[in-house]
């Protein structure tokens, strides 16, 4: 990874030219065709589960009622739709061991 830091998607289009051979524009053209089909896909209200990894859960929230913890004051919380990340228990074990 550049930095050591963030995988970028740079870094994963690197990486699949490196391992599989592929050239460096068809391995980004890879990396950025399978974040748009996981976008679309959430986007129309999916969930995105990679077997492994973990599933991109979507979540409707109701609208309620919320506080600024400034002044105290309530203010109304629209209803939204967020976008929660479960990891597999592959991934958490792999995670927990660093």
């Amino acid at each position: 990874m550049a930095g050591g830091e963030t995988l970028t998607r740079a870094d994963l289009a690197e990486t699949l030219h490196e391992k599989i051979g592929l050239s460096r524009a068809e391995s980004s053209r890879i990396i950025e065709r399978l974040i748009d089909l996981m976008c679309d896909a959430l986007a129309k209200g999916e969930n995105v589960k990679v077997s492994g990894f973990g599933t991109f859960v979507l979540r409707d929230k109701t609208a309620r009622v919320g506080r600024n913890p400034k002044t105290g004051v309530e203010v109304p919380i629209s209803p939204r739709r967020v976008l929660t990340f479960r990891p597999s228990q592959i991934m958490r074990d792999h995670v927990a061991r660093g």
